[in-house]
C-alpha cells in the first residue's frame, strides 16, 4: 500500500515539544513573607546536589528539594521567585545537577540549563530501539552495560522483544544508574501505558504483544488523527485474508527514514517483516509507539475500509474500494511529481 509517512522530523519536534509540558503547577497566590531568607547572588559552592524533578511537580515541591539539598536558603525565596518569572514554567522533568548555596534566581537559572540534566534521553514516539542505543552511550553508558542490560530486562510476560516497550518520552539518570535500571524504567512505563490503554481488558482474540505490533504499525503509517482508522484497516485486511503491505514494515527493515517512495524491488525483500510478501502481522513491533496509538490499537474506528493513501500532505483518504484507490494513487503521484510533499522536511 502506497502511503506518505509523517516525517522522523517532525515527530521529533513534536516529542521534543510534549517533555518541555510545564512542570510547575504554580497558582495564583501571594507568597507570605516576601522576605524569605535567600544566598546572595554570585557566591556558588563548588558542591553540587541532584535535584530530581518530576513532570507535573509543584512549584512548592521544587522549592522544597531545592532547600532540602541546601541549594537554596529557603523554600520560600525560590518559590517567591519561580512565581514571578513565567520561565519557571519551562523547567524539565529530569535529574538536574545544581550548585549549593545561591540565590533563590541563580538556582532558577540553573534548573533551565538543559546542560545540567545528567543522563537524557529523549525518544520520540515511533523511534527505533536501533535510533535509541545511540542517546544511551552519549548520555555516558557504556556499550558493554548497555549490551548487557538488554539480555537482563525483564520484559512483561508474553512479549519477545525490547522493540515496542521503551516508551517515547523524555528520561533522565543520575550519574551512577546502570543501564539496566534505566532501560526498565523505560519498560516499566511502557507496561503501566499499555494497562491504561486497555491492552489487557480488551476481549479481541489479540493479545497484548500483537496489540502493540498494531499500535507500532499505525504510528508508522499515519497522522494521529487517522491512527484509529488505519488500526481498523490492520483488522479488515487481516479477517480477509489480505497481505497488509505497509510501506513502514520495509523501511523498518531497511533502516531509511523519511521516504515517501518504495521501489517494487524492496517490496520483494525477504524478511518475516515484509508484510508485501508476509500475510498477518509482523513478528514484532516495527517501532515504540505512543500513548495516541496505544490507545488506537485497542479502540479501531468502525468501519469497512481495505485502502488508505496520503495523496498529498495532512490528506489521507480511506476507502474499501481498489478502483477508488486507485484513482487517488494517480492524484497522489500528481502531486508528488508536482512537488506537493517537497515542504515536508524528511
Amino acid at each position: 500500500m502506497k502511503l506518505w509517512n509523517n516525517s522522523p522530523l517532525s515527530r521529533i519536534l513534536i516529542a521534543l515539544g510534549l517533555v518541555g509540558v510545564v512542570t510547575f503547577s504554580l497558582h495564583f497566590l501571594r507568597v507570605p513573607g516576601s522576605s524569605a531568607p535567600d544566598f546572595p547572588c554570585g557566591s556558588p559552592s563548588q558542591t553540587r546536589a541532584n535535584i530530581n524533578i518530576a513532570a507535573g511537580e509543584s512549584g512548592s515541591e521544587i522549592a522544597q528539594s531545592l532547600f532540602d539539598a541546601g541549594v537554596v536558603k529557603s523554600s520560600g525565596s525560590y518559590f517567591r521567585v519561580a512565581v514571578g518569572d513565567p520561565r519557571s514554567q519551562k523547567v524539565a522533568p529530569g535529574n538536574h545537577e545544581i550548585d549549593l548555596n545561591l540565590c533563590a534566581t541563580e538556582a532558577l537559572n540553573q534548573l533551565l540549563d538543559s546542560a545540567r540534566i545528567t543522563g537524557l534521553i529523549n525518544i520520540f514516539e515511533g523511534a527505533w530501539l536501533s535510533e535509541i542505543l545511540p542517546q544511551f552511550y552519549a548520555a555516558n553508558f557504556t556499550k558493554s552495560d548497555v549490551a548487557s542490560a538488554l539480555s537482563k530486562v525483564v520484559k512483561p510476560s508474553g512479549f519477545s522483544s525490547i522493540e515496542g516497550l521503551l516508551f517515547p518520552a523524555q528520561y533522565s539518570f543520575a550519574t551512577d544508574t546502570s543501564a539496566k535500571v534505566a532501560l526498565q524504567s523505560m519498560i516499566d512505563r511502557a507496561l503501566r501505558e499499555m494497562k491504561a490503554a486497555g491492552f489487557y481488558s480488551s476481549r479481541e482474540k489479540f493479545t497484548p504483544q500483537q496489540l502493540l505490533i498494531i499500535a507500532s504499525l499505525v504510528q508508522a503509517e499515519g497522522n494521529t488523527e487517522d491512527f484509529a482508522k488505519i488500526s481498523q484497516v490492520i483488522r479488515n485486511r487481516i479477517v480477509k485474508g489480505m497481505p497488509l503491505q505497509f510501506d513502514s514494515t520495509v523501511h523498518y527493515v531497511k533502516k531509511t527514514r523519511g521516504s515517501i517512495f518504495l521501489s517494487t524491488q524492496s517490496t520483494l525483500l525477504n524478511s518475516p517483516y515484509n508484510t508485501y510478501r508476509k500475510y498477518g502481522l509482523p513478528p514484532g513491533p516495527i517501532n515504540n509507539p505512543g500513548a495516541d496509538a496505544l490507545r488506537a490499537a485497542v479502540n479501531p474506528t468502525p468501519g469497512d475500509w481495505l485502502y488508505f493513501i496520503t495523496v498529498a500532505p495532512f490528506d489521507t483518504r480511506f476507502t474499501s474500494d481498489i478502483n477508488q484507490f486507485n484513482d487517488w494513487k494517480v492524484e497522489y503521484k500528481k502531486n508528488l511529481r508536482a512537488g506537493k510533499f517537497r515542504s515536508e522536511k524528511k
